[in-house]
């Protein structure tokens, strides 16, 4: 057995059951091995988590070739961050409960950093920026992937379509004048648009 294999089955593990059924035990079984076995490999369930961010980032978060101009390079680093984790969004709820990081994603870390420098902000208001920027990018993730699921599993009408089909246009007009375009409005993918207006607040806001 081999470290490779230890996240080659727990990558298995995670693809198929899910996150929160990962445990040392469970991963054990799926090789052939046992619990105590596992220990000449990895630490525990956090190091676990760390190798399978470091090797799904290193399968699909490869250095590329990104545009020039500092703005543009910031939208398309933090784009293709979105585009790897909307992909796979257990990462995302691992790298938002458990302050881990993967060393393969911080080149597009430095990409989006060095951007806002580059633009005008001072190091630590692009740090600052990076927070921001990443927080929306996950945030969006875990908004949207769950609804999306949901959506292609069941296609009964939701508890927020019959909440907005019952609404009383003298008490919430706006909305209730929305309502039959609420769902297709919110969810199509918006991330490029909100992204790039997120940018701008932060360049203008110095």
């Amino acid at each position: 057995m081999s470290r490779e294999e230890v996240v080659t089955a727990a990558r298995r593990i995670v693809d198929e059951e899910g996150v929160e059924r990962l445990t040392m035990r469970r991963l054990a079984g799926e090789i052939g091995s046992t619990p105590m076995a596992l220990y000449h490999h990895v630490r525990d369930k956090e190091e676990l988590l760390v190798l399978l961010l470091d090797d799904y980032a290193a399968r699909t978060l490869r250095p590329t070739g990104l545009p020039a101009e500092p703005r543009e390079r910031v939208v398309a680093a933090a784009a293709a961050i979105h585009g790897a984790l909307a992909a796979c969004p257990w990462i995302v709820e691992v790298l938002t409960g458990d302050d881990l990081m993967s060393a393969h994603s911080l080149w597009f870390v430095e990409q989006i950093v060095d951007g806002l420098i580059g633009c005008g902000l001072s190091p630590d208001r692009a740090v600052q920026g990076y927070r921001a920027i990443w927080y929306y990018t996950a945030g969006e993730i875990l908004v949207r992937a769950p609804a999306t699921r949901r959506r292609a599993a069941d296609d009964r009408p939701t508890h927020r379509q019959q909440v907005f089909a019952d609404l009383d246009p003298e008490h919430l007009p706006r909305l209730a004048g929305l309502a039959d375009r609420w769902a297709p409005l919110t969810s199509g993918d918006t991330y490029q648009d909100g992204l790039r207006a997120l940018v701008d607040g932060l360049l203008a806001a110095g």
